[in-house]
């Protein structure tokens, strides 16, 4: 094997890790689901969204459905608008509840569907009516500490009638 041919394979190689450090990259970063599937969009309105992102996935039964487009707060409502890209192979209807929640005890947040029992179905611009909000750990941990704080203050404390032998 002459140089010219060693060094074109080593540099194929590199390249190919080259490739598949960016495929890793994506996927790691949630930007290797690419489809070119029909969607619809719907809006949903939550008073907290936590920490979801843009390109979050939306699931319905641990199946994702689509993806999250856009974020934006309504100065109106003081409320954020999520607005989602349903596939079009899932019709849900429009009923349809929507919750904002965690994989894992820190994970990646997403949104989950509860379809609803309703026969009309959700179409391109509706927006869902049922939603729930983030749960932000905080927020639990705060209303732990300040119930605890209210119980230990609310009870009378009388002195102590032990005796000492």
């Amino acid at each position: 094997m002459n140089r010219t041919t060693l060094d074109l394979w080593v540099g194929i190689f590199v390249a190919a890790g080259f490739g598949a450090l960016l495929f890793l990259a994506l996927k790691v970063g949630n930007l290797a689901a690419f489809s070119t599937a029909q969607t619809y969009k719907v809006d949903a309105k939550f008073a907290n969204i936590g920490g979801l992102k843009v390109r979050a996935p939306i699931k319905s039964a641990g199946v994702v459905v689509g993806r999250v487009t856009e974020i934006r707060f309504d100065n109106e409502t003081f409320e954020a608008v999520v607005t989602m890209n349903l596939d079009a192979d899932y019709k849900f209807p429009r009923d349809t509840s929507a919750k904002i929640l965690t994989s894992g005890l820190l994970g990646e947040q997403y949104i989950g569907l509860e379809a609803g029992g309703d026969r009309k179905t959700l179409n391109d611009g509706d927006t869902m009516r049922l939603t729930q909000s983030a749960v932000v750990l905080e927020d639990l941990i705060s209303q732990f500490l300040y119930s605890k704080a209210a119980e230990g203050g609310s009870e009378a404390k009388a002195p102590s009638r032990e005796r000492k032998p």
